[in-house]
């Protein structure tokens, strides 16, 4: 079976990684020149690690990343709850911070080592469904047919357009903000640290190495949201961006399957995106090589919907603007931070373990 990859981030490596692990070399394109030196997704969770265990990757990951500890929550400076993120996994019950391209350089490495290289600088033009094949086409001309396609070219996805697929659903409307940063005195080395406000502001910081930290919010300047201080001693990245709730009314078309920010797309509140994708290409990666292919559409978009709606409902619930809500969360929080066992039953649906 031919098997074309569009996309080489988490998902497309993913999908080629189990491919290539089960005796089936795809070919994997990407329009970007070289492996991403940017990084949106920065958290690992425990299925993750799970699911890249018996191609080697887990080992890399885990030997690469920040293991997060706690998760801690600030009402402006006032700490209100510490959660344990022990679950007493020893294997993988734990949440990674690493660089999303740490986690694109360790996925491609192992692909390399099953013998498929990646082809930077490949952009897909079209795709053309016959009967019994797909044929795809490239920017320099050359078509090319396959058995199937896997578009795992993110949100603005050429595959997804190609076969005529509706991503619906809406963007919010605020400016979100973002930053890479070099601290050497943050106190919260491991922790997962989240900023809250009467006034809907949020901000959250998370370890990627040793003194580098991103930091998150839902303003125009992520620093500046943080309700305590952070010292900056290196600036390495700063923008803005738009977030987008959206899903891919159809997660197949024919041959040609859809997978990762293709076919879902959410808030960062609660790092599901990139764990989502990954387990997308994983297992549509062994429904190809089973044969089995019927309900990865079902299957997969039941998952997605139910990561987006736990998603909005924790970013609704910490951007609230309503006092009401605001002093209720705080409360509540107060409890938790007082409760070892409640915060291990939210500690798992945290890690969704």
């Amino acid at each position: 079976m031919r098997v074309l990859i569009v996309g080489a981030g988490p998902t497309g490596l993913t999908a080629a990684v189990e491919l290539a692990r089960q005796g089936l070399k795809p070919k994997i394109i990407d329009q970007r020149s070289n492996l991403s030196s940017s990084s949106r997704a920065v958290g690992i969770l425990p299925k993750t690690i799970q699911i890249l265990q018996k191609s080697g990757v887990s080992g890399t990951l885990l030997s690469k990343g920040i293991q997060i500890k706690n998760f801690l929550i600030y009402d402006q400076n006032r700490k209100t709850a510490s959660i344990s993120l022990n679950t007493k996994n020893k294997e993988s019950g734990y949440l990674i911070g690493l660089p999303q391209d740490r986690t694109e350089a360790a996925l491609r490495d192992n692909l390399l080592n099953l013998g498929v290289k990646v082809e930077y600088g490949t952009k897909l033009e079209n795709l053309y469904q016959e009967s019994d094949k797909v044929i795809a086409s490239l920017e320099n001309g050359v078509e090319i047919p396959f058995d199937l396609v896997i578009g795992a070219d993110g949100i603005k996805s050429k595959t997804r357009e190609c076969i005529g697929v509706d991503y619906y659903g809406f963007d919010l409307q605020e400016t979100w903000s973002i930053a890479d940063i070099t601290s050497l005195t943050w106190q919260h080395a491991v922790e997962f640290t989240l900023c809250t406000s009467h006034d809907g502001t949020v901000a959250v910081v998370i370890p990627l190495d040793k003194n580098r930290y991103r930091v998150i919010s839902n303003t125009e300047d992520a620093i500046e949201a943080l309700g305590i201080p952070i010292e900056v001693h290196e600036l390495l990245y700063q923008g803005q961006f738009q977030i987008s709730i959206r899903q891919a009314r159809n997660y197949c078309k024919g041959q040609v399957y859809l997978a990762g920010d293709a076919a879902h797309c959410q808030s960062p509140v609660g790092g599901r995106g990139m764990n989502l994708g990954i387990a997308d290409a994983a297992i549509l990666a062994n429904r190809i090589i089973n044969g089995n292919l019927d309900s990865y559409e079902k299957n997969r978009q039941v998952e997605a919907k139910r990561n987006i709606q736990q998603s909005e409902r924790l970013r609704k619930i910490f951007t609230t603007k309503s006092y009401f809500t605001y002093y209720l969360r705080t409360g509540i929080l107060k409890i938790v931070d007082s409760q070892p066992k409640l915060q291990s039953q939210i500690a798992k649906r945290f890690l969704d373990i």
